[in-house]
């Protein structure tokens, strides 16, 4: 099968992108089987979100709760709800084990 390139919609911005053969090519060989959804652009700003060593190191809010099982004083990255439990990571990993 002859590749050629193809003109894609990004998802995200909505800008019409070339899919380029020589881009094609590469995603079969990492063996991607369905074509990009985001342009060139968009997927680039996503990784740089999401890699750390890229400087966007932005910490998480975090949530100072008290432990519904042993009263420990700890943070979770949840805003918690009214009337649900919410257990530091010792007792989560205990409740978690015993509902199996």
């Amino acid at each position: 099968m002859r590749l050629v390139d193809k003109l894609l919609q990004c998802c995200d911005c909505g800008f019409t992108y070339t899919f380029s053969t020589l881009e094609q090519q590469r995603f079969a060989t990492r063996g991607y089987t369905n074509e990009p959804k985001r342009c060139p652009l968009c997927r680039a700003l996503i990784r740089a979100r999401s890699d750390s060593s890229s400087g966007y190191n932005v910490r998480r809010q975090m949530f100072r709760v008290v432990c519904a099982d042993c009263g420990k004083e700890t943070e979770v990255p949840f805003e918690p709800r009214r009337g649900r439990p919410v257990y530091c990571s010792r007792c989560y990993d205990r409740v978690k084990l015993s509902s199996r």
